[in-house]
């Protein structure tokens, strides 16, 4: 008997409505819904992007495991499932006949505790009257940069349409294995986002002892932060297996969702 693990936004009248009918199919064929994602053979989450972002780690520890993600919010750019066609994807996935993609995690680690990141680690000032932050970066041990401003914004390819790409930063392919590192307001003309490799550790820290700062995982996690500590930052040796529409093409994708090329006038 296979097992799905369910989790669905249960503040969203439509996200309960889904979840029913859910249960009900799954019932239908002898499907067994458990309460964890590592008694599971495959996960569905029902909300929008914001439940993906709260859940994916129940999701990522079990080699195989393949998450359903049905958009029951407003974007819903990675709950790229929409309701009306939910049964069916299920019907495909059951059947063999389903398309995903492997989502890169970030790993981030923050005096020997370990965070993971599905879209972006921002860090920032402590506040809106905060002064200017400095950010010394290396990567693979090698200085690479200083970015001065409110902060930086390190993202993968899932999260370059998301904060990363409202600070100015490109979009990145959700298959491609890179890191997008984007300045947030910083303060000189000559400071611009970055791309670089999905295989480097990034190592970032607070470039003056006076200042404090902020971290903030996935919109998620919030953590104060001095000079004192040392984040690391590398791509993590899990995936979110995330299934996808079998006739999706990412960039119908970000002309729908984002009206990536529209003519404005």
């Amino acid at each position: 008997m296979k097992k799905v693990f369910i989790i669905y936004n249960q503040d969203k009248p439509l996200a309960q409505e889904l979840y029913q009918k859910s249960v009900e199919y799954f019932a239908s064929k002898k499907i067994e819904i458990v309460d964890k994602g590592g008694k599971a053979d495959f996960g569905v989450v029902i909300g929008g992007d914001g439940t993906l972002l709260r859940s994916f780690r129940n999701f990522i520890f079990k080699k195989n495991l393949y998450v359903i993600a049905i958009n029951a919010g407003s974007l819903g750019f990675v709950t790229e499932i929409k309701k009306e066609n939910m049964i069916d994807e299920y019907e495909n996935f059951l059947n063999g006949k389903f398309k995903y993609e492997k989502r890169h995690i970030l790993e981030v680690e923050i005096d020997g505790q370990i965070y993971y990141a599905l879209n972006e680690v921002v860090l920032s000032k402590a506040g809106i009257t905060s002064r200017v932050l400095r950010v010394d970066f290396k990567t693979n041990g090698e200085y690479m940069c200083t970015y001065k401003g409110d902060g930086v914004i390190v993202a993968t390819p899932t999260g370059s349409t998301a904060y990363s790409m409202s600070a100015g930063g490109p979009i990145l392919k959700s298959d491609m294995k890179a890191v997008v590192i984007t300045p947030i307001a910083p303060h000189n003309l000559s400071t611009r986002p970055i791309v670089i490799g999905g295989d480097e550790r990034i190592e970032m820290k607070i470039g003056d002892e006076k200042r404090v700062g902020q971290i903030i995982i996935d919109g998620q996690t919030n953590k104060r932060i001095t000079s004192a500590e040392d984040i690391r930052i590398e791509y993590s040796k899990f995936t979110l297996n995330l299934v996808i529409p079998r006739d999706r093409n990412y960039y119908s994708v970000l002309r729908e969702k984002l009206k990536w090329g529209d003519n404005l006038c």
